[in-house]
């Protein structure tokens, strides 16, 4: 099995690296590096051009791309949620692709390839922001020609050691293509074990939306927290009325002062609330007891057609911390 790969690599090289590439800037996890490197490796040996491989793989990632930058401009924040949702790790995907546009900007599409699940996550992102279409074509074009021509390069410049592995893999036939298989299948139950676990471990009492509504509508008035990042913010002006404005690294700062015994319900827009019960378990350890993540977050409170209000731009951009009273 493993020598008809290596054969096929071979023969339609261009055609296999443009659609591997293709199918996993689309957030299928199918690496396409191995293959670049092959490719690279077999354009040492004069089998296939060097400069074809690097400008398909690179035209590969421009479609993918634009694809999910167009969905970002139309869908904004939702389409993250939903690539998050069916990603391997959905509980720190949002979150970090966040980080890293808040550090990076626009700029975060040159280095997006080389950061596993942020590859896939940032153009929808850079779109969502309003990135305007020459930049981000820019931006992401030398992104993916760093990325691409790394692996070409790599497998072009190792071609004599990787003859080497090529030619033991196709000497062990099915059963290297079995191992391989293996390998990537306990990758792929590692990490949803890895979730379960977080999943397991997060698990506490929600509050509802209605029940929240309910609370408030009483005048019992917990205090509210949006731990949602800036750039979350950013794409998603909508906050709960009332509601303090802080993230992970600064909600006890944000708290210091309100008594232990008030009633806190966080919440985030984060797959299984994740953001909103490490916030809870977070307040908890210091001494807040009545403290519960929203169930459903924000999407859901906004679905029941509860009252919302917006964030101005200045707000929305700030790290926030603290309330917010704007209509």
């Amino acid at each position: 099995m493993a020598h008809e790969i290596i054969a096929l690599i071979a023969q339609y090289g261009l055609l296999l690296v443009f659609f591997n590439v293709l199918v996993e800037q689309a957030g299928v996890p199918v690496p396409a590096v191995p293959t670049m490197i092959v490719a690279g490796a077999l354009a040492a040996g004069g089998k296939l051009p060097l400069t074809g491989i690097v400008l398909v793989a690179v035209l590969a990632c421009l479609l993918g791309d634009l694809a999910w930058y167009w969905a970002g401009r139309r869908f904004g924040s939702g389409v993250m949620r939903t690539i998050c949702r069916i990603s391997l790790s959905p509980d720190s995907c949002v979150k970090q692709s966040e980080l890293r546009f808040q550090r990076w900007r626009g700029r975060v599409l040159l280095i997006a390839k080389f950061v596993p699940g942020l590859s896939t996550v940032a153009p929808p992102l850079v779109g969502a922001m309003g990135l305007r279409i020459p930049t981000f074509l820019l931006l992401d074009g030398l992104g993916s020609l760093l990325w691409a021509g790394l692996a070409v390069g790599l497998g072009y410049a190792f071609a004599a050691q990787i003859d080497v592995v090529l030619a033991a893999l196709a000497s062990a036939g099915t059963v290297a293509f079995e191992l391989l298989l293996a390998l990537l299948a306990l990758y792929v139950a590692a990490k949803w074990w890895q979730r379960r676990r977080l999943l397991l471990a997060l698990r506490m009492a929600r509050i509802t939306v209605d029940e929240l509504n309910e609370s408030i509508a009483a005048g019992q008035t917990p205090i509210v927290v949006d731990v949602r990042s800036q750039a979350a913010r950013l794409l998603d002006t909508r906050i709960i009325p009332g509601a303090l404005l802080a993230d992970l690294d600064s909600v006890d700062r944000v708290l210091r002062g309100i008594p232990p015994d008030r009633e806190l319900v966080i919440y985030c827009s984060c797959p299984n609330e994740v953001s909103a019960a490490k916030a809870a378990q977070l307040l908890r350890a210091i001494g807040y007891q009545r403290v519960r993540p929203l169930l459903g977050g924000l999407d859901a409170w906004g679905s029941a057609g509860y009252a919302i209000e917006r964030l101005p731009a200045e707000s929305a951009a700030d790290g926030g911390d603290r309330l917010h009273m704007t209509a």
